[in-house]
């Protein structure tokens, strides 16, 4: 399992961990009061490399009292003058991405420890981890890069699961990694997944902050069961990333439980989205290479998906409206008892619909802002 360090191969940020934003907010407030991806994708999805100092002062002998300091001599006319420092060149550009559609699975672990250690732990051995996903969302991107399209997951649709067999759709992350997720979501709709992004709760909640929080609209007013019982007033919210979690994993104040969750998980990505292409931001170069060392922290991603393809990515995403994205939920058919556990069962009808959309890039008619 690959995940993208600094965005120079060898370097690595200096000062705290990578899970403080101390190291973060040097010298680049600028971006983070701007974030995916991927996502998409970024999520998924967090450095920035600092400029050495053109020279540093030598230091001066200490006078003694007995010493009597000599003054120093008047430079002559014929001196040199002392040389200025180069200006400091800019940023390289980035290349254009591709102008093809691609389609970026983000998941959402539940799990409470470092999901992507847990997730390499699974690749490396074949060994289960407890950890499930709690958010599925396909997100389809068009060639044009002006919008996107968001299809939802419920994650307890029974469905099957390549190398396990039958189970919940959330349960390939726990057996098989996101690998193993990826190729459960491909085979569901018949489609290629381009790049898989992984989040876990630490990770969420720093990015949230990351951005110094994020305005949500709360459609259906509740207090939250878990952690701090946060209340989520009618109206526009802003959030902490510690908030934002509570609110995209409720699921037991509302009378139809995990579609209201999916629904708010939808808002929220919509407010992240927004959030990073406010002012522009991801038309800076720097910034969006800030974007990249500041997700590296949190982010798990698939293999050969590396810090440049990542910032190539996020550079194509900067001409996306926020009032373009697109988004709907898997319809199902319904609640169900299998194996002993309670499932949504699969409306292959409405999966081979969603599917043949993707592949032909009429998902839009499906999924509407």
């Amino acid at each position: 399992m690959s995940t993208p360090g600094g965005f120079e191969p060898g370097t690595s940020p200096s000062g705290p961990h990578p899970r403080s934003l101390g190291w973060v907010a040097h010298g680049r407030r600028r971006w983070i009061a701007a974030l995916l991806a991927l996502v998409l994708v970024a999520v998924g999805v967090v450095a920035v490399h600092s400029l050495d100092r053109a020279g540093r002062e030598a230091a001066q002998p200490a006078a003694t009292q007995s010493e009597t300091p000599t003054p120093s001599p008047t430079p002559t006319p014929t001196e040199t003058p002392s040389k200025t420092a180069p200006p400091v060149p800019p940023p390289p550009p980035i290349p254009q991405h591709p102008a093809v559609a691609m389609n970026v699975l983000v998941i959402g672990s539940d799990m409470r420890g470092i999901a992507k250690d847990a997730a390499a732990h699974t690749d490396a051995t074949g060994k289960p981890m407890d950890q499930r996903s709690d958010v599925l969302m396909l997100v389809h991107v068009p060639a044009h890069r002006r919008s996107l399209y968001i299809v939802s997951m419920n994650r307890d649709m029974w469905v099957d699961i390549p190398g396990f067999g039958g189970g919940k759709i959330n349960a390939g992350l726990q057996y098989g990694g996101i690998d193993m997720t990826t190729q459960t979501v491909q085979q569901l709709f018949g489609i290629t997944i381009d790049h898989t992004l992984m989040l876990d709760f630490g990770g969420f909640k720093l990015l949230v902050d990351g951005l110094g929080g994020i305005d949500v609209n709360v459609p259906v007013p509740f207090q939250s069961t878990h952690d701090t019982g946060h209340v989520f007033g009618p109206g526009v919210n802003h959030l902490n990333g510690q908030a934002a979690l509570e609110f995209s994993r409720e699921r037991y104040a509302f009378v139809d439980g995990d579609l209201q969750r999916v629904r708010n998980q939808q808002i929220l990505l919509r407010a992240v989205l927004a959030r990073l292409t406010a002012a522009r931001a991801l038309n800076d170069v720097t910034a969006v290479r800030s974007l990249v060392n500041f997700a590296s922290c949190c982010l798990t991603v698939n293999k050969g998906f590396n810090p440049v393809q990542a910032a190539i990515l996020a550079y194509s995403l900067r001409n996306l409206n926020a009032k373009a994205i697109g988004t709907m939920t898997l319809p199902t058919a319904g609640p169900g008892f299998i194996a002993g556990q309670s499932v949504l069962l699969p409306d292959y009808g409405a999966i081979a619909a969603v599917g043949a959309a993707l592949r032909e890039g009429r998902i839009g008619e499906l999924a509407v802002p």
